[in-house]
Formats: structure tokens, sequence, C-alpha cells
């Protein structure tokens, strides 16, 4: 056991907590990291999951990472690529036909489907873009934070909701009532409105139930939906595309450029407790029983795994209680597949762009909301959502010479099994029909796995600490959105104990491998840092 000292001691080392870390180290503050895993980087992780074949694990693919982030870091030197997929969505139909879609392609490929859909797709993606680029905007500040205290105290959160306010006034009259839509709305209604066509409604509202147990007519999934559009790629606004490499790639960069700052990374090290005296958080303890003593400490766990680790007597009984009601938990089931050859459509059987694409099978709105109505029901849905990349065929580092891997993003299924039934009872159960679905669409798929990884809730939260297989440290509802998140009052990354601070997405903005929290986190720590010198 030994004790040491820095500035800043920061818990978990996945991409939040590096880009926070190296913000810290770069305004020159001695900054330790300590990571639970054998290796840097939280869900963006890429290993080898059969031999010959390694994937990204959890996150698998890149578009919220913000531009400023990877300017900042300078990762692209430290040997980040980022490839935009050839093809953007292709969604195979149980008819024999498929909507493709990407700069170029949507409009016609939607007008075989309805003319109409296809002259309204412009005005659609225009006002959609409208609401992003706010959000956008709004990713690297803290939200104003509603707490206590009198109107001194409150002035500079009155100044950053002015702030706002002054965003949002510079919108017309039309896209301030698309704002309340999209935070309000269900992603169906919202599509339903303006589209006549299933297969346009399914591609875009696929992403209303990305990660989030709901149907797509669930009120507030559309700001779900939206909550995937704000991002780019080399550039272009909406673009997805894949790190080489994995997703690993990206925070084993992260991690060079730590190191070059300075930062202190101690792998294979889990915090027990958050060390605090006199109702202050000054340090960590590791299970080995090493305390690394800090000024502040940041953590980039989700919250309620945070808050596990702190005195309760320190931290005020209303947050204590809104802690354990924070909903968290998402209908995620993640598989790495190994393949021994591309899978072959039905409408295109050929090699081709649509396997650089996302591929989603979910044919309808309407498919999407039984498959969580059946999964609320029994566990998990007979036709579940699919989302399968096939990252080898923009990158020949991943799979053995001539093979590929796949990626499957599963939806929906029960964070919790119903009846007794335990996930790892049933896990390869679930797995099987994952592959018979995609098998369903590409007949000759399931012939060609060789390998597989297969992760449901239970294992997501037990390898990545995703608290019911939540990939966003929290579900994207209105009531944990914004100065809300993770709890009103606590929205500026400073939590109820002095000296504490949240980096992760259970902070604002949220999930996805956006950087942003950490980001933001940073800039907390150093302006209170200011403001005790002062």
């Amino acid at each position: 056991m030994a004790t040491t000292t820095c500035d800043v001691v920061i818990l978990g080392a996945g991409h939040n907590g590096l880009v926070c870390a190296h913000r810290l180290a770069q305004a020159g503050l001695s900054v330790t990291v300590l990571e639970r895993r054998g290796v840097v980087g939280g869900a963006a992780v890429t290993e080898s999951f059969h031999p010959g074949f390694r994937n990204s694990t959890a996150s698998y693919t890149v578009s919220l990472l913000r531009p400023e982030i990877i300017a900042a870091m300078e990762l692209h030197r430290q040997g980040l690529r980022i490839v935009e997929r050839r093809m953007a969505n292709f969604v195979p139909l149980p008819d024999g036909r498929h909507l493709a879609a990407g700069p170029g392609r949507t409009a016609a490929s939607v007008a075989a489907f309805s003319e109409r859909d296809a002259q309204r797709l412009p005005a659609y993606e225009a006002r959609l873009e409208t609401v992003a680029a706010v959000l956008r905007d709004l990713v690297l500040q803290a939200p104003p934070n509603l707490g206590d205290g009198g109107w001194l105290a409150a002035l500079p959160d009155l100044i950053d909701a002015g702030r706002v306010a002054r965003r949002l006034s510079r919108l017309d009259l039309t896209a301030k009532r698309d704002v309340i839509d999209l935070f309000t709305k269900s992603a169906g209604d919202w599509l339903d409105g303006w589209f006549e066509s299933e297969p346009i409604k399914a591609l875009l509202g696929f992403d209303s139930v990305v990660g989030n147990y709901a149907s797509p007519y669930t009120p507030g999934s559309a700001y779900v939906l939206l909550h995937h559009v704000f991002g780019e790629v080399n550039g272009k606004k909406g673009a997805w595309g894949h790190a080489i490499g994995g997703m690993g790639a990206i925070t084993q960069a992260m991690a060079k450029a730590c190191a070059e700052a300075g930062v202190a990374i101690r792998l294979d090290s889990p915090v027990a407790e958050v060390l605090s005296e006199k109702g202050r958080a000054v340090g960590a303890v590791t299970e080995a029983g090493d305390v690394v003593r800090a000024r502040a400490v940041v953590s980039n766990l989700h919250p309620r795994l945070l808050f596990s680790k702190v005195d309760p007597a320190i931290v005020p009984v209303d947050f204590t209680e809104r802690m354990t009601r924070y909903a968290s938990g998402s209908g995620t089931f993640r598989m790495n597949v190994a393949l021994s050859e591309l899978p072959r459509f039905t409408s295109l059987p050929e090699p081709g762009d649509h396997h650089t694409a996302g591929i989603i099978i979910a044919p309808s709105l309407g498919y999407m909301d039984r498959a969580h109505a059946q999964a609320r029901l029994s566990g998990w849905s007979q036709e579940p959502i699919v989302e399968m990349l096939i990252p080898s065929a923009l990158d020949d580092t991943l799979a053995a010479p001539g093979c590929h891997v796949a990626s499957l993003f599963c939806q929906h299924v029960a964070p919790v099994l119903p009846e007794g039934l335990d996930w790892e009872d049933c896990r390869d159960r679930v797995a099987d029909l994952m592959i018979e679905t995609v098998d369903r669409y590409a007949p000759g798929f399931k012939a060609s796995v060789v390998g597989r990884l297969a992760l449901g809730p239970a294992d997501l939260e037990a390898r990545f600490g995703l608290v019911g297989g939540d990939i966003f440290h929290g579900r994207l509802t209105l009531d944990q959105l914004f100065s809300a998140r993770p709890v009103l009052g606590h929205a500026d990354y400073r939590m109820p104990v002095p000296g504490l601070y949240l980096c992760g997405s259970g902070a604002h903005p949220g999930g996805g491998v956006t950087g942003a929290p950490g980001f933001n986190a940073a800039a907390a720590v150093l302006a209170d840092r200011r403001r005790r010198r002062v």
C-alpha cells in the first residue's frame, strides 16, 4: 500500500476521463487516472474476440466525437484515422426490396416507395439540421444550473440561461416549434407528420430507439433521434464513420496525448472508495489499498456507481434518494461475429457499398413498437431490431485475410428479465435469435459465422460499468437532460460533495462518444481552482 498526491485524481480511463485528464494536464495540473481494467478506453475499446478477429467491443461507430476535442488532443497526429461509410445506411425489407441512404442516394431510393416523401426529404433534413445546430452549439458548454442560494449565487446561472435564450431567440418561429416537438414528442409522431412510406420512417426512426428501451412512439423519443444527428465526420455534418483499428484507436490516441501532457494512468486499479475529510472529497482509495490524495476528484463512472463509493453521511438525503431513482437501463444486446464471408442480402447479394453502411433490420416503426412491447412482456422480442456494421469492409486490420467481422447492435431486450429468468442462462438463446434474424434477410449468414461474442445487459454492466446495460449512463429523458442531468442543481459537473466532479456520460450532454462531458468537467475544475486563488 502506498500514498501519492496530485492535483486531480480521475476515476476511470474511458474516453471522457481521458479528455478531462488531458485538458487539466495542459493547464498545468498534475493528474492521475485510476482505471479498473487492464486497458484504457472504457466502452470505447478494441479487443480480440476470436482467433484472428478483433473489433470494437461496445461502442462501434464514430460521429459524435467533437472536432474541437480531436483538434485539442491532436488525435490525428497520435495516429487516429477516421474513414467515412461509402453508403450511410441500408435497410433491407422483407419483400426483397431495400432502401439505400447517403449523399446522392436517399432521394431516389425513397422515391421508389413514395414520390411525395422524396420531395419532402430536403425540407425535413433542413429543419432537423437547424435544431441539431442548436444542440451542437450547446454541447461544449455547461447548461444553466438551477441550484440553491440567493440572487448573487444564481447570477452566473442566470447569465448562462440568458445565453441559451439568446441562441434560441435567433431561430424563426418554425424552428422554435420544432425544438418543442423534438424535445417532447415521440419520434413516431414526429415522423408520421412528415412522411407516408414505412421504409423512410424506419430509417430515420431507428435512431430514436438506439440505446433507448422504448418504443418509437414513446413521448420523448424524438429527442433521442435528435441526439444521434448532431455529430459529424471529417467536417461533414450528420455523417458516420469508422476509426481504423476500431473504437479503441480513439482512446489509444487519447492515452498517447495524455502521456505527452504528463498524465499518469494506472491500469488494474479499481477504486474502492472516494476519500473524504470534513465533508470534502480529497482523493481515492483503490481496492489494493493504495491512496491517491488530490485537491479534486473527478469521476467518469456511472453516477449511481460513483455514489456507491462515497460516504453517504456527506451526501444530501434528497440527492441520495434521487440517485436511487435515477433511470438507467437500455434494451441493448451487443454482439461481435467473425465471418468467413460477406453476407449476401436478398435484395443486393453481391459485394458493394452497402456492406460499409449501417445495415438496419427493422422495416417499420410498427415493427419497432412491437419489439419493445414483446420485450417488456417476455424479456426479448422474437422479431428484434438489429443494426449490423461490417467494419472490415473499410478496415482490413480487423479480420483474417478474406474474412470479415460484424458488429450487431440489437434492440430490444429487457435489462432485467421477467419471471426469474437470468441473462447467464438466456444469453446464447438470444444470440442465436439475433443471428437468425439477420439470416432471414441475408440467407447463408448464419452458416458464415465462425465465432462470436455476445454481451447482454448484465454483461455490459459487469464489463464496462453500464448500469442496466445503459450505454448512455442514464436514460435521455426530459427529466434527465440538460439542466436536470444527472439531477437538477448539479448540471454544472459539480457534485453535492465539495471537491467531487462528474465527467462521464451521466453528465450533460449525455451518452455517445462525444468527449464533451470530460471537456466541460475540466472547465469546471479549472474555474473552481481560479476562484480559490482569487
